[in-house]
């Protein structure tokens, strides 16, 4: 492999790389994946702040029945504005558009990934994506009110701005396709000598089967977009049951695409985690193929399940029987991650740093999603639950428990090789446990009151939901307090923190073996791989 050097003020590698602009446009006209990926971890960034405080707002809505701070028609596009930042602007770029492009040529041994300028497109996509869903907000009809899922036939009548957002997505899946479409490229095409496929590390793995998801799911949202954009725009029918059109049509087109982009969100932060673990445990990761396979088996059969969301439609009950089984098959590759994962950290020597702690919370964060998520799958439960706030607090124990603790298990990990800064490790440490805490609180108080009956998008509620609504919203002020913790702790470090080695964690892939910061090109030359990605005898890591 590549020698490693160490970090001194003298070498600051890409981070002060000079080129043909200078100030912000050798920024936002960089083709260096580094940047790239920083570009869209810092908007990325931006863009979760904003939801979060959503988010915040709607729980305090929620702390008593009746009008608390805002009307039923604010709150509706509250919760709209909610869930668009944080699935289309946040989840589904978060991991493999942030440190993907960060770290995959690193892992690779690559100098950037296959189509650099391509790349820096998909990023100027995501800004215009996300600078068309924020002007929605404040022009047309008003904000969108619709919830994140554009549900027709009400998306179709409703005077909100719907039109504008809807484009706003279109966009953004283009930008997922081309990221999708660059990272089988580079995996494919640019990998170092040495590194075959079965010396890859799960991590690059995790991006390859994601990016399948990305080239050929998401070209059936685009559709389904323009269709509604058409639909509102001249009536022609296709969803309106008014001028005869079919509203399930809709649900079936949006859940082709939205289901398998769920594992679009997790499938990278499982990549992630299984990273960190055995870095963390100072042992190889247990059972390396199974975990390959599962991630193929996770990406494919994800793609097969989505009318589990659908079970209330009408549909017949030889459908939901298959959507129902097939939903419960999904289950297996992960719990065979789940599992290699705890076989992994057995009788290891393990090190409880801030990337560690963040991990070990994924794995119950998402365990607990997960099978919580089998009660949908059933048809006989989810008759009961559907549309309730047990939906939602499955729904985020997956999607924040889940992606958004690996998002910030791999902030944790990889920004101090990025920028050769360390933040305050006792500080990360309290944000976590204030995070964890918070989460817990939040949405397992959701899941209860939705098991005793509470609808999700109300405005209002009865009575007897009071109690476990307001100890909900509480917890949600408890966890804003540790992301505030934690993200200044990480701006803090990232600009004024010590310095720090090339290989801080003593990890065993080849972003390690260069200098942090990483050189403008990453290798001075073509290293050359002799071993597996966890070979930490091997890699002379101790």
């Amino acid at each position: 492999m590549a020698n490693a050097t160490t970090h001194t003020p003298a070498n600051r590698g890409f981070l002060e790389k000079s080129g043909r602009y200078g100030g912000i446009f050798s920024w936002i006209f960089s083709t260096d994946h580094k940047r790239i990926g920083l570009l869209y971890f810092w908007c990325i960034v931006a863009f979760f702040l904003i939801g979060s405080l959503l988010g915040a707002l709607i729980r305090l809505e929620l702390f008593a029945p009746g009008r608390t701070i805002m009307g039923a028609q604010t709150y509706n596009a509250a919760f709209t504005l909610h869930g668009v930042i944080m699935i289309f602007l946040f989840i589904i770029p978060s991991v493999p558009a942030a440190f993907g492009n960060m770290i995959l040529p690193l892992q690779l041994g690559a100098r950037d990934v296959s189509f650099p300028r391509l790349n820096l497109f998909s990023w100027w996509l995501y800004v215009i994506g996300a600078a068309m869903a924020v002007t929605a907000l404040f022009t047309g009809g008003g904000p969108p009110d619709t919830g994140w899922t554009f549900y027709v036939p009400y998306s179709v009548g409703t005077t909100a701005n719907v039109s504008l957002a809807a484009i706003a997505v279109f966009i953004l899946g283009f930008s997922s396709i081309l990221t999708g479409l660059n990272f089988i490229t580079t995996i494919h095409r640019l990998r170092t000598k040495g590194l075959g496929w079965g010396r890859l590390p799960l991590f690059v793995w995790t991006l390859y089967a994601t990016a399948w998801i990305q080239l050929l799911a998401t070209p059936i949202l685009g559709i389904t977009v323009v269709l509604l954009f058409v639909e509102r725009v001249l009536g022609t029918g296709l969803f309106d049951p008014s001028l005869g059109g079919d509203p399930i049509m809709f649900q079936h087109l949006f859940w082709i695409y939205s289901h398998p982009a769920v594992y679009i969100m997790v499938l990278p932060a499982m990549g992630v985690i299984s990273e960190i673990i055995p870095v963390f445990a100072r042992k190889p990761a247990f059972g390396y193929k199974a975990m390959v396979i599962s991630s193929l088996a996770i990406a494919f059969a994800g793609s097969l399940v989505w009318a589990h969301h659908m079970y209330t439609s009408g549909m017949s009950d030889t459908a939901v029987m298959i959507f129902s089984l097939l939903t419960f098959l999904v289950a297996i590759p992960s719990a065979i991650k789940v599992f290699n994962w705890l076989a992994t950290m057995y009788k290891g020597s393990i090190l409880l740093d801030p990337p560690m702690l963040y991990a070990l919370s994924f794995i119950l964060l998402f365990s607990i999603g997960g099978l919580t998520g089998l009660v949908l799958g059933s048809a006989a439960t989810d008759v009961s639950v559907h549309d309730t706030h047990f939906v939602v607090g499955h729904f985020h124990y997956t999607m924040f428990g889940g992606t958004g603790m690996a998002f910030f298990g791999a902030m944790h990990y990889w920004l101090p090789k990025i920028y050769g800064r360390m933040y305050n490790k006792k500080i990360a440490t309290i944000a976590w446990v204030t995070i964890f805490v918070g989460i817990n609180v939040v949405y397992m108080s959701m899941m209860v009151v939705g098991v005793q009956g509470m609808p999700r998008r109300y405005y209002d509620y009865l009575p007897e939901f009071t109690a476990l609504n307001r100890v909900s919203t509480c917890g949600a002020w408890v966890l804003v307090t540790g992301l505030l913790m934690m993200f200044v702790n990480i701006f803090y470090g990232t600009f004024r923190g010590k310095s720090v080695g090339s290989n801080p964690w003593g990890g065993a892939t080849l972003e390690w073996t260069v200098s942090s910061p990483p050189p403008p090109e990453n290798f001075e030359e073509e290293p050359v791989v002799t071993h597996g990605p966890y070979d930490f005898k091997k890699a002379g890591v101790v």
